[in-house]
């Protein structure tokens, strides 16, 4: 069963969260989801465990359990949607390239610079 945890601690690592649920049972994997650009916590992760009644006795005693002084939370990971393939383009936000004024904008900022 794929366990979702979530308001853990920033320190949490993946190893910790691991052991914890070890305590209930043999654990395929632990992951806390990091954040690319900072490198912290992202404050959830994900666990594996193969034994269905193993992760739901370590869902039950663990959901709400304070882990390094907050309490976390602990359920059953819902399966991942399936998202549409990427187009190639960057799916929204300001695109200077299609911005017909973008270059007078510039000029008219150096100008006044000047």
């Amino acid at each position: 069963m794929n366990i979702f945890v979530t308001n853990l601690h920033f320190k949490v690592q993946s190893e910790e969260l691991r052991q914890l649920f070890e305590e209930y049972g043999t654990v395929d994997s632990a992951k806390v989801i990091m954040d690319h650009e900072s490198g912290r916590s992202k404050g959830y992760g994900f666990v594996e465990m193969p034994d269905d009644n193993d992760a739901q006795r370590a869902i039950d005693d663990l959901d709400g359990a304070e882990v390094m002084g907050k309490a976390i939370i602990v359920k059953k990971a819902k399966p991942r949607e399936e998202r549409p393939a990427r187009t190639g383009h960057n799916g929204g936000g300001f695109n200077r390239s299609n911005n017909s004024d973008g270059n007078r904008r510039r000029e008219n900022f150096n100008n006044k610079r000047s």
